[in-house]
């Protein structure tokens, strides 16, 4: 049976020589030696175990602690009325492509910009009217005042619709008033 040293533990190596062990990973220890920097060495890598050293029993995995930051950020967005951590792709057609502003007039050069970075400012428009809306209907405004705000807002919302073209998922874009695009 294997047994699996833990971080710190010193060894050697035919090869390498001297070494500590910094890191485990899965399938593999990573090792920095003496003479030959840092290693990835398999579980199953012939070594000299100098001193071992217990592994932690509650290791846990990259992508554990990665996705348990995403639920504390998202919640922790959700509650302050930060910004969207939404991850909000762009339609695949568009990856790679470029936002041409070609001016009316000859005497004037085009502008050109990345797409992505443009519908990266997209996405933030639609974060951003979402919060205000939240933040509109918390307030201590008049149900009538709350209605008047949310109208323009929805027509907000309406008129950005045209960039709709780029998001890869319909759930995600602009949505204005239902009751006039359904008429």
């Amino acid at each position: 049976m294997l047994t699996i040293l833990g971080i710190g533990s010193r060894v050697c190596h035919d090869e390498f020589g001297d070494g500590v062990v910094i890191n485990v990973k899965p399938t593999a220890y990573v090792i920095t030696f003496q003479k030959d920097g840092v290693k990835v060495l398999k579980f199953d890598t012939p070594l000299t175990v100098v001193e071992a050293i217990e592994p932690d029993s509650d290791l846990v995995s990259l992508l554990d602690v990665e996705q348990a930051m995403m639920r504390v950020l998202m919640r922790w967005s959700a509650q302050t009325g930060a910004e969207s951590m939404e991850t909000v792709p762009m339609g695949d057609k568009w990856k790679g492509g470029k936002l041409i502003l070609k001016p009316g007039r000859a005497d004037l050069a085009s502008k050109e910009m990345p797409i992505d970075g443009f519908f990266h400012k997209i996405v933030l428009i639609r974060d951003r009217l979402r919060v205000l809306e939240q933040r509109v209907n918390a307030s201590e405004l008049d149900d009538e005042q709350k209605i008047n705000i949310q109208q323009y807002i929805t027509k907000i919302y309406g008129s950005l619709t045209s960039f709709n073209l780029l998001f890869k998922h319909q759930h995600q874009q602009f949505v204005g008033d239902k009751a006039t695009a359904e008429a």
